[in-house]
């Protein structure tokens, strides 16, 4: 398990880096915050459409394969833009390590779930959530001081030489040979939202990835708009990281002590008052604290709500139901940028923070009422 947490940390700082150095290469290049939502969402046009698919390639042939090639295609992502520079590029750029991204991530989730007895896989994912938490402060972290010291292209070039060594790792690894399922009955994917508890976890999870989307989108259009430095950006998230790494030490603890239901609506509840003042404070020492506390709180919502989703998935099915889960998270992937780039050019960075601060409100309020 350790092992696959080391991969995920480097896949997930590869795909969080590069979404920072498409953001601030993409206004570098004039694009407008409308022009820079589309390209975040180019990251989920075919992650959107092959999620469930890859979940039941993940539960047909195993996870070893799966990773392996989205691993290769994240790589290949990040290369691009190093070797042609342009807006068009990123947008290339943006589909390969997304689509790249969801193959691996599905079946790496998949894998977690399934190692060892049922009452370990809190702890599993608690694991495998610190690799999220980890590649969310390298990823920025990296991408930031080598944009500031060598440039946006250099930056992807970092970030494909770190894309080799899962690529690697997976090529000459057997130990990530999970059995292939190679009788799973066919069903119908829609079927799984039928069930009133995981169409709910579902749901929820889609609403914690909104508001997990417009923070890591919005800051960094926030932080170049107060005219802060790509490292100082890449700083105040990874305080958030490193916040999240923490809270997910902890968090098989807390849920033992409290529920997974409990710990996650305080936590979302929490998150959503944090929302209101970030887009009023310009004094970095501050966004630091806030981002860091935002980490404490945000931090819950993915590995709880996987546990969740993973625990009332059908027999056979656990790699359709994660990918399930994630179709819905890349539909607000795919649609919340452009609105949020629109919203804010129109209206103000406030609009944005307060949206998300409503949703996650609301996303409390209905893990309460089904808990």
């Amino acid at each position: 398990m350790y092992l696959a947490t080391l991969i995920t940390l480097i896949v997930q700082g590869c795909n969080m880096g590069s979404r920072m150095i498409a953001t601030l290469f993409a206004i570098e290049l004039g694009a407008n915050p409308f022009t820079v939502g589309l390209l975040i969402s180019a990251y989920s046009v075919l992650p959107l459409l092959l999620s469930v698919y890859s979940g039941r390639v993940s539960d047909r042939f195993g996870a070893r394969y799966p990773m392996l090639a989205g691993a290769i295609a994240s790589a290949a992502g990040t290369l691009l833009p190093a070797l042609a520079p342009g807006l068009a590029t990123l947008f290339v750029s943006a589909v390969l390590v997304g689509t790249g991204f969801i193959f691996f991530n599905v079946s790496v989730q998949n894998l977690a779930g399934g190692l060892g007895p049922p009452e370990q896989r809190t702890r599993n994912f608690s694991t495998l959530a610190l690799g999220y938490a980890s590649g969310h402060l390298v990823g920025p972290l990296i991408a930031g001081f080598s944009i500031d010291h060598f440039g946006h292209p250099a930056a992807y070039a970092w970030f494909t030489v770190l894309g080799v060594v899962p690529i690697v790792i997976l090529a000459w690894n057997r130990r990530f040979n999970t059995p292939a399922r190679a009788s799973v009955e066919h069903h119908r994917t829609l079927d799984l939202l039928r069930v009133p508890a995981l169409r709910r976890v579902i749901i929820v999870s889609g609403l914690v990835s909104t508001g997990w989307d417009l923070y890591m989108f919005y800051v960094p259009i926030y932080g170049h708009g107060i005219g802060l430095s790509a490292t100082t950006i890449g700083a105040i998230l990874g305080a958030f990281a490193i916040a999240t790494f923490i809270l997910r030490i902890v968090l098989p603890a807390l849920t033992r002590r409290f529920g997974l239901e409990r710990v996650l609506a305080t936590a979302l509840a929490a998150s959503a008052v944090m929302f209101v003042p970030f887009p009023f404070i310009e004094f970095v020492p501050a966004l630091l604290v806030l981002s860091f506390a935002m980490g404490l709180a945000m931090g819950c919502g993915q590995p709880l709500t996987l546990n969740i989703a993973y625990n009332r998935a059908p027999p056979g099915r656990y790699g359709e139901v994660a990918g399930l889960r994630l179709t819905v998270n890349n539909i607000t992937h795919l649609g919340l940028p452009v609105v949020a780039g629109a919203m804010g050019a129109f209206f103000g960075a406030v609009t944005v923070f307060w949206i998300a601060a409503g949703i996650l409100a609301a996303c409390s309020h209905l893990v309460r009422k089904a808990g």
